[in-house]
């Protein structure tokens, strides 16, 4: 199972497409680093967000007491607090991975992020770490008309330092307090995806590879076509929020609370009739969300459908050679 722990919704960003800076959490409502203690133990990921997570003060403690429960721990930052970024992976080193939020080129990113300066933080944030020798380091962008042109050349400055390069594309809920996310030009954007699924599938990474199938599957959202595979979250993935909520994912037009940490063990939570009832609204949910959260242990748990899908294309690029390859689409 894998976890994503939402430790505040405070952001000094304000991003265009997610408004959750105009509704902050309260510090005094936050939950306190002990709450992690009561999660489960043997977790395959966690992944810790926000809202900006360097605005918890005691971040560092939530950190050792999530590295307990875990085989792998990243946190998603827009990589604006540098000197608390360094100052945790002085103290974590390689037990924690970073994936700093880069939404284009120095201009775009600006703009689409609403924080001055923040693309040459967030590049000063990675340059640091990749000289620290953390190896777990990443750009994330999330892709939509007004940066999917950007896309192509930060894959390739990610791939030139051996960094991860983590994609989404927008998305409507309640999280982001938006619901007019859209595409003017779908197909461009699809086509954007599609270029770096096809550059993925040209290296000898067996990791890259499936990369592409993920990067294929955004480009089916962007085009309103079905998630190729099913989603289940709330049963293989689940989400904390600041206030101790147990949800299934971010993604819904609502929160799905399954439960409150505060009040009830996770046990309680998880084999709850509340927490069936919110299955049941996943298995019927429409919004066909391809996010890493949800997709990833999709991926994993029927590995079979995507590695056929990457087989099968790795050779249409194996035999081009060099010439203009189209990649199958995900049914």
């Amino acid at each position: 199972m894998e976890a994503c722990l939402i430790v505040t919704y405070r952001c000094n960003a304000k991003c265009y497409m997610c408004n959750t800076w105009q509704h902050p959490s309260l510090k005094s409502d936050e939950f306190t680093p002990d709450l992690i203690d009561k999660i489960p133990e043997g977790l395959k990921y966690i992944n810790v967000s926000g809202g900006e997570p360097f605005l918890r003060d005691d971040l560092d403690e939530i950190i050792e007491r999530a590295l307990e429960k875990t085989e792998r721990l990243v946190i998603s930052s827009n990589g604006y607090f540098t000197k608390k970024i360094i100052k945790l992976a002085e103290k974590f080193g390689n037990k924690i991975g970073f994936r700093i939020s880069i939404e284009g080129l120095p201009a775009a990113n600006d703009e689409l992020r609403g924080i001055k300066n923040g693309f040459d933080h967030g590049l000063r944030s990675l340059v640091t770490l990749h000289g620290m020798g953390i190896k777990d380091i990443g750009f994330g962008i999330t892709v939509s008309d007004r940066n999917a042109k950007d896309l192509i050349e930060l894959y390739r400055l990610a791939d030139s330092m051996n960094l991860e390069f983590a994609t989404a594309t927008t998305h409507n809920s309640y999280y982001f307090h938006k619901n007019d996310n859209g595409y003017e030009n779908p197909e461009m954007v699809a086509g954007e995806f599609e270029k770096i699924a096809l550059e993925q599938l040209k290296t000898n990474n067996p990791k890259k590879w499936f990369r592409a199938y993920f990067n294929m599957g955004l480009a089916n959202k962007v085009r309103g076509k079905k998630r190729p595979l099913p989603c289940e979250v709330g049963t293989d993935v689940f989400f904390l929020d600041p206030f101790g909520n147990i949800m299934p994912c971010n993604g819904s037009d609502e929160p799905m609370i399954m439960g409150n940490l505060n009040a009830q063990t996770f046990g309680d939570i998880w084999n709850s009739k509340k927490a069936d009832e919110v299955r049941n609204q996943v298995k019927t949910c429409n919004k066909q969300c391809w996010m890493i959260g949800s997709a990833s242990p999709a991926m994993k748990k029927r590995i079979l459908t995507p590695a056929k899908w990457v087989i099968k294309n790795k050779l249409k690029v194996f035999k081009s050679n060099g010439k203009s390859v189209y990649l199958d689409q995900l049914l």
